[in-house]
């Protein structure tokens, strides 16, 4: 059996991981997930890639709302319900999308955190950004996510890539939403249609992997792994491939302990193996 062990929620863009035993899917991804994010002062967002230190920003769920901690600094607590404010446009990569300033207050606490000019945007409900109409149905949206509302690793799959490599990682390295136990290894990359506690998902792409996956999330140190070794075994298109993302239908409830059921799979093309390695940025 097929069994989600570990759900993950990212409510700011490119700053740490909260788990969690249960979580509202909503129409975007789970409640909550990316819903805000850091830009720079010319509004182009910010992540770990370019800026590693994002990592020491430990945010934790709270009853009013988002609370953040850094060792340096007192916290912040980020209210789930933000005052309204003009609307204005922000790129994630080839996506335009509409998000709001928070506040001038909280601005100034993430650019002393962080040692650098930066202001906290967020998505209200009315701004839908949809889902790249190549691998999901019209009306399907997302949050600030990279592009999809879920990304989705089978615990065998990071269980392989341990084997190969001299120091095991943690799962955080690769920033899921939900995990699973149960299956073969990669058996992800096969999932076309799946449900979960009633809810419907599809495979949408599998994801391609960057610098992010090398930055130790404690110590925000980058090293070489794991690109290094997926580069042996789990290219694709040019392309370093760890996990699935996944789009989805209706709304609900999912929690660790759920049955994963998979409705329908296909058959990935072959990797190409590749002695040639990859260095990290």
């Amino acid at each position: 059996m097929l069994q989600v062990s570990e759900l993950y929620i990212y409510p700011i863009k490119s700053l740490g991981g909260i788990a969690v035993q249960s979580a509202v899917v909503t129409s975007r991804g789970l409640e909550h997930d990316r819903r805000w994010m850091l830009v720079n002062e010319h509004g182009h967002f910010i992540t770990q890639r370019e800026f590693p230190q994002m990592a020491l920003l430990k945010p934790t769920v709270e009853t009013d709302g988002i609370a953040v901690h850094h060792h340096s600094s007192s916290s912040l607590l980020i209210p789930f319900h933000c005052e309204r404010r003009p609307l204005h446009q922000f790129a994630v990569w080839d996506d335009t999308c509409f998000g709001q300033y928070v506040s001038e207050e909280f601005d100034q606490w993430f650019s002393d955190a962080l040692n650098m000019k930066c202001r906290l945007v967020y998505m209200p409900d009315d701004s839908e950004r949809e889902v790249d109409q190549r691998y999901a149905k019209p009306g399907m949206i997302t949050s600030f996510a990279d592009a999809y509302p879920f990304l989705l690793i089978g615990q065998a799959s990071l269980d392989d890539l341990n084997k190969r490599m001299m120091l095991p990682l943690p799962m955080n390295r690769f920033r899921p939403n939900i995990v699973f136990t149960g299956g073969d290894a990669y058996s992800e990359d096969l999932m076309n249609h799946i449900t979960i506690a009633g809810i419907t998902f599809y495979g949408a792409k599998l994801c391609a992997r960057c610098v992010l996956t090398t930055i130790d999330q404690q110590t925000a140190m980058k090293a070489k792994e794991p690109l290094k070794t997926l580069a042996s075994y789990r290219m694709k298109n040019n392309k370093i491939m760890f996990g699935q993302n996944l789009v989805h239908e209706n709304t609900g409830i999912i929690s660790v302990g759920d049955e994963l059921s998979v409705l329908s799979s296909h058959t990935e093309e072959r990797f190409i193996v590749t002695k040639k390695p990859i260095t990290a940025a």
